[in-house]
């Protein structure tokens, strides 16, 4: 049976005190859920620790937005995965298409940050996805076939059981559109089958395979019905009480 997550990315949100109070919320709010989802949140660096401390007892887990590749050095700014560790922190997003854009993160260098964070013992959550010139083109199953062979595909068959696969279509992040089920069905069957191609059927049928992109409480439970979609990595509801607890209990 392939796990179920709902996990809300905080991007550059909240300071202290505001992720104090998020925090004290969705606990008060899945304390007596029914759903079996995995909840995680991805604070910023500078929440990161506090986060851990006030997630204790809680089936709240805490992600770390991205992680440098390197196991440490003169790199301003940056953070490794054992200081991560460290902290309390098991899993880190890495290939967020934000990362990718703004920064620069192209695949050979996310391939790194992988290996260096399950050398680490971290679980990734490895985000992709297309962009809307891709997708008009209708070059959208190429560009994510290339991300996954480029990011992952250099990895053991074992390794897999550390990874979670989050798609999203950048066209359908923080504008309100979203990819209508259907689409999100069609291309999480179609990643399924790529892992299945290349490492078997054991492997696909146990990978969990999110969505990401402007889910809301309106349309999650829509999105999380389709067989392939296994839950979804959330931003802008993520960062309201009552959204985020509305879809962790839609799936």
């Amino acid at each position: 049976m392939r796990q179920k997550i709902v996990a809300g990315n905080w991007k550059m949100n909240k300071n202290l005190e505001e992720a104090k109070q998020l925090i004290k919320g969705i606990k008060k709010g899945i304390k007596n859920t029914e759903s079996d989802a995995r909840v995680v949140i991805a604070p910023s660096f500078v929440n990161l620790n506090s986060a851990i401390k006030r997630s204790k007892k809680s089936k709240i887990e805490v992600a770390a937005q991205n992680m440098h590749q390197a196991k440490e050095g003169a790199f301003t700014g940056e953070v490794s995965a054992s200081m991560l560790t460290n902290l309390g922190v098991n899993i880190v997003i890495l290939g967020h298409s934000e990362r990718r854009e703004y920064f620069n993160e192209a695949n050979d260098l996310l391939a790194k940050k992988v290996d260096a964070a399950l050398k680490n013992n971290l679980e990734v959550v490895f985000c992709f996805g297309e962009q809307l010139e891709d997708r008009k083109s209708e070059n959208h199953f190429k560009v994510v076939e290339t991300q996954l062979k480029e990011g992952l595909f250099h990895l053991k068959k074992e390794s897999f059981s550390k990874i979670i696969l989050a798609y999203e279509p950048v066209w359908a992040i923080g504008t309100g559109e979203t990819a209508s089920p259907e689409q999100a069905q069609e291309m999480h069957a179609f990643i399924r089958g790529i892992m299945e191609k290349q490492y078997g059927t054991e492997v696909a049928n146990a990978i969990s395979i999110l969505y990401g992109g402007s889910v809301k409480p309106a349309n999650a439970k829509e999105i999380f019905s389709k067989p392939d979609v296994d839950g979804g990595l959330i931003g802008g509801a993520a960062l309201k009480t009552e959204d985020f607890v509305a879809i962790i209990n839609a799936i």
